[in-house]
C-alpha cells in the first residue's frame, strides 16, 4: 500500500520529486501515527481492489494462457495475450476503487470519509462517477500484465535454455525469483498511462474540467516534459515487481504443485 500512496502523490503533485512525494506524505498528514498511517491511505477500498482484481487475473490469464499455448503459440505470445486480456478484465473492478483511493491520497476529495465520498460520487454522477480515466485503466492495465506476463515468460524460456539447454526445465525458486523481479520492472514502460489515470480521476474527484488521456499526456508534455509523465515510477517499480511475484510466478509454482 504505501508504494501505490507514493505514486499517487508524485502522479498528481509532479512538481516534488521521489523523496519529497515520500516525506511529505508523512510530515503533511501531521507526522508521528498519524503520518505513517498516511501511507495506507484509503487502504480499504486497496483490499476490495486487490482481492477481486487478484481472482480476475488469475482466472482470465491462465485460461486465455493455457488456451494460447494449446493453439501453438510460443509462452512469450501466449503470455503478451494472456496478460492484456486479464488486465482488461481487471478495469471492471479497478475503475471505482482506484478513484476511491485516488480522491483520498491527493485530497482532492475534500476531506470526506471513505463512505461519504461514495455516497456524494453516486448521488451526484450515479455508477459513471466511479470510472473517470476508465481509458487510462484499461491502457495500463492491458500493457500492464501482457508486458509482466511476456517479459516474464520470455526471461523465464531464456534461463531455461541457458542454464538447462531445456525449454521444459524446472526453474528453482530463486531463479522464478529473478525472472519475477526483472519482468515487473521492465513492465513500467507503460508509466504514461498511470499518470494520466492519476490526473483524470483527481481532477474528476476535485470538480475540475474533465480532460481526456491525450490532453492529460499534451497538458504534462508541455509543463514537465517526457520526465512529467514517468513521474512516480520508481514506486510503482516496487509495486510492479512485487505483483510479478505474486500473480505471475506465484501462478506457476501453484500450477506446477497442484500438477
Amino acid at each position: 500500500m504505501p508504494f501505490e500512496v507514493w505514486k499517487t502523490r508524485m502522479g498528481r503533485f509532479r512538481n516534488e520529486n521521489t523523496l519529497t512525494a515520500f516525506r511529505n506524505i508523512y510530515s503533511l498528514n501531521g507526522g508521528g501515527l498519524s503520518g505513517i498511517s498516511a501511507y495506507w491511505t484509503g487502504v480499504g477500498p486497496k483490499m476490495i481492489e486487490s482481492a477481486s482484481k487478484g481472482a480476475v487475473l488469475m482466472v482470465s490469464k491462465e485460461l486465455i494462457n493455457r488456451e494460447a499455448l494449446n493453439v501453438g503459440m510460443s509462452p512469450f505470445l501466449a503470455g503478451v495475450l494472456a496478460g492484456a486480456g486479464g488486465g482488461v478484465c481487471q478495469t471492471v473492478v479497478m475503475g471505482p476503487c482506484t478513484y476511491l483511493v485516488t480522491a483520498k491520497v491527493t485530497g482532492s476529495s475534500g476531506g470526506l470519509s471513505m463512505f461519504n465520498l461514495v455516497s456524494k460520487t453516486f448521488r451526484e454522477k450515479g455508477l459513471r462517477g466511479f470510472y473517470p480515466g476508465g481509458s487510462a485503466i484499461a491502457f495500463r492495465q492491458a500493457t500492464n500484465w501482457a508486458s509482466r506476463q511476456g517479459f516474464t515468460e520470455k526471461i523465464r524460456d531464456v534461463m531455461k535454455q541457458q542454464r538447462y539447454g531445456d525449454s521444459k526445465a524446472k526453474l528453482t525458486g530463486t531463479e522464478e525469483a529473478i525472472s519475477g523481479v526483472l519482468g515487473g520492472a521492465l513492465s513500467c514502460w507503460n508509466h504514461p498511462f498511470e499518470v494520466a489515470r492519476i490526473e483524470m480521476q483527481a481532477r474528476a474527484s476535485a470538480g475540475q474540467s474533465k480532460m481526456s488521456m491525450l490532453q492529460v499526456f499534451r497538458m504534462v508534455l508541455k509543463e514537465y516534459g517526457i520526465s512529467g509523465l514517468f513521474k512516480g515510477v520508481v514506486p510503482r517499480i516496487g509495486l510492479g515487481i512485487w505483483q510479478t511475484l505474486f500473480m505471475v510466478n506465484g501462478a506457476h509454482i501453484v500450477r506446477e504443485k497442484l500438477g
